[in-house]
C-alpha cells in the first residue's frame, strides 16, 4: 500500500529495516523534564509514538515567536488560542516552541492533545508523568474529539510499557480488549485531561 511507513536505518552493511520505530523514536528521552509529552498516529495501519516537546518561555521582545518543527505551524497557533480562551493560560508574552523528536512530522489531529499537554507543562515548568501517553483532537470550543483504530493505538503503549493513556471519552466504545498494564482515562474536555496531569 502506498499509505503504510517503513523505517529503516543506513549501517556498515547497507539498509536495514527497524522493527520497532516507536522504540527507536523515544529512545534517549529524559525523565523528569517538563514540556514533553508521547503520542500515538497512524502512518496507514501501522500505531508510531513520538515524543513532542514544547518550550515556552519569556520574549524578550513586543511580539511573541511561535516556532513548529514537524507540527502544523496553523494548527500549534490554533491550540494556543484555545488553551488561552478556554484554560486561561497566558502565551501571548512568551515565545512558543514545539518540536517533534526524530524528523517525525504529525500531521494527523490525533496529536493535538500530546501537544497541548506538552505545552501547559512547559509553561507550569512541570513535567508530564513519562509513562502516559495521550492522543486526541481539540475542538476550539476545548472539547476532545474521537480519533480512530483507537484500539491499535493502545497497544502500541501497553507493549512499549505505558502504564496510563488519556484519550477522548467517546473513543472508549472503540476499545474491546483492555491491556490489564494499562489505565484508561476518557476525558471528554481539554480541561478534564489536563486536570489529570497536575
Amino acid at each position: 500500500s502506498t499509505n503504510e511507513i517503513g523505517v529503516f536505518e543506513m549501517t556498515e552493511g547497507g539498509l536495514s529495516e527497524v522493527e520497532n520505530p516507536s522504540a527507536m523514536l523515544l529512545s534517549g528521552r529524559l525523565s523528569g523534564v517538563s514540556g514533553s509529552a508521547i503520542t500515538c498516529v497512524m502512518e496507514g495501519t501501522r500505531p508510531i509514538l513520538a515524543e513532542v516537546q514544547g518550550l515556552a518561555t519569556p520574549s524578550g521582545f513586543g511580539n511573541a515567536r511561535r516556532t513548529s518543527t514537524g507540527f502544523d505551524y496553523n494548527r500549534l497557533n490554533l491550540l494556543l488560542a484555545v488553551l488561552e480562551k478556554r484554560i486561561k493560560l497566558n502565551y501571548s508574552n512568551h515565545d512558543v516552541y514545539v518540536n517533534i523528536v526524530g524528523g517525525m512530522r504529525l500531521d494527523e489531529p490525533a496529536a493535538d492533545l500530546a501537544v497541548a499537554l506538552a505545552l501547559v507543562s512547559a509553561l507550569r515548568d512541570k513535567p508530564v508523568d513519562e509513562n502516559l501517553i495521550a492522543f486526541g483532537e481539540i475542538g476550539l470550543s476545548g472539547e476532545l474529539r474521537s480519533v480512530p483504530r483507537a484500539q491499535s493505538r493502545i497497544n502500541e503503549a501497553a507493549r512499549l510499557g505505558f502504564t496510563k493513556c488519556i484519550l477522548p471519552k467517546a473513543c472508549i466504545k472503540q476499545i474491546s480488549n483492555c491491556p490489564d498494564t494499562l489505565e484508561i482515562i476518557g476525558v471528554r474536555s481539554l480541561t478534564e485531561a489536563i486536570s489529570v496531569i497536575k
